[in-house]
């Protein structure tokens, strides 16, 4: 069974940082394009970054452009998300998804085929 589990979140002030992870297990996904989405209540799901297969591309939506930064550790089936100089805006349910067709970056979110849980960050003023 594919299971993507994300990890990281909590309650921070506004300027603080996380580190949000995201552990693949039931197949390898090394190689396959990966990406980070959040969803604040009463909004729709909105992208936040992705990153190729290999790990050399990455993209970022410009909300969050110079504070969050995406990498991956292929060896560890892990992707990760690193936030700083956080928001309150920031405040969101944070979802890893895994496009396993591609190996190039990816936005759309109706191209990714597995979702983990999602983990809460809130950022307080």
């Amino acid at each position: 069974q594919v299971q993507l589990v994300e990890s990281g979140g909590g309650l921070v002030q506004a300027g603080d940082s996380l580190r949000l992870s995201c552990a693949a297990s039931g197949r390898a996904f090394s190689g396959v394009a990966m990406g980070w989405f959040r969803q604040a209540p009463g909004k729709e799901r909105e992208f936040v970054a992705s990153i190729s297969g290999s790990g050399r591309s990455t993209k970022s939506a410009d909300s969050v452009k110079g504070r969050f930064t995406i990498s991956r550790d292929n060896a560890k089936n892990t992707v990760y998300l690193q936030m700083n100089s956080l928001k309150p805006e920031d405040t969101a349910v944070y979802y890893c998804a895994a496009a396993s067709k591609y190996t190039v970056l990816i936005q759309r979110p109706n191209w990714y085929d597995y979702w983990g849980q999602g983990t809460q960050v809130t950022v307080s003023s």
